[in-house]
């Protein structure tokens, strides 16, 4: 029968992981827990910088009225719908290719297509920005090609702008995507392809058949991850088009986590309707991973 008296070295052992455990609970409380709690606090408030009074559920509210915040979501879920499946289509796409035994120079492809990833956001956004310009190196290259007669306004045109936001998004972040694919494509086990080509089975059919299934699990992570970037885009909007105020559609590109900034510190400070905005990206994402997880058949959803 085992003691149930423990010794003073084990009491020492737990006491040393207890420590390391109490030092991880602190910081997640600091630094995750708390800013939840007192976000949601926040969002029962509103007023001018920190002078607020308590609101109830007034900010979520004002919501239902403010056009400002229809017009952010609806950008939103524009770039999300079109730019998500672009980007991960086009990621699986080129991690098969780059997946093939025969190919020579993999490495230098798979370097090429992963190094956006690692740029700056700025300078890549100032060479987007000249690229898209109305002299730039895009419209001149389409006048020389005759596809066009007079250049696009890229960046102040209304659809354009948000053409030219989803396609430096995809420009980015498609070698990102690529990399998880490429891994979970190198650990699909050769003999079963070799097994369906004895049965007759073609390429398309293999992929659709042998690849997309076993791919499943990396599929739906990269389709979350990606949901949950997009839904926080901010950085490109910003950089590239601000918001698409230039444009003669106000606020073309604007976005909600754009909007958030701009009411807690463009506009007069309103940080309690700038936390109720906010919560609005995390019950969309929280909807959208569940959605996915049960078109994925995943029961952990």
């Amino acid at each position: 029968m085992k003691s149930i008296f423990i010794s003073k070295k084990e009491r020492r052992k737990a006491l040393v992981g207890g420590s390391f455990v109490a030092i991880a609970f602190v910081l997640a409380c600091v630094f995750a827990i708390y800013p939840i709690i007192n976000s949601l606090i926040l969002s029962t408030t509103s007023g001018r910088g920190v002078v607020t009074e308590f609101v109830g559920l007034g900010n979520v509210k004002r919501i239902f009225n403010d056009t400002v915040f229809k017009t952010a979501l609806k950008n939103t879920f524009i770039f999300f719908v079109f730019q998500v499946p672009i980007m991960l289509t086009l990621a699986l796409f080129i991690a098969s290719l780059l997946n093939d035994r025969t190919l020579k120079f993999k490495g230098l492809y798979r370097t090429a297509i992963f190094l956006p990833c690692v740029t700056s956001l700025v300078a890549y956004s100032i060479l987007f920005k000249s690229m898209f310009s109305s002299d730039g190196i895009v419209n001149q290259l389409l006048l020389f090609t005759g596809m066009i007669d007079v250049p696009i306004a890229w960046l102040r045109d209304a659809f354009w702008a948000k053409v030219t936001v989803v396609i430096a998004i995809t420009w980015r972040w498609t070698g990102y995507n690529m990399i998880f694919y490429l891994a979970g494509l190198q650990n699909i086990d050769p003999c079963i392809y070799e097994a369906s080509e004895i049965d007759g089975a073609s390429k398309t059919k293999q992929f659709f058949a042998i690849t997309i299934p076993l791919l499943k699990p990396v599929i739906l992570f990269t389709s979350i991850m990606s949901t949950i970037g997009t839904l926080q885009l901010f950085d490109e909007v910003v950089n590239l088009t601000g918001g698409g105020a230039s444009s003669p559609s106000l606020n073309a590109t604007l976005t909600l986590t754009q909007y958030i900034f701009d009411l807690s510190f463009k506009f007069v400070p309103n940080f309690g309707y700038a936390a109720t905005v906010s919560y609005v990206i995390v019950f969309f994402t929280a909807i959208l991973a569940i959605l996915q997880f049960r078109v994925a058949g995943d029961d952990r959803g």
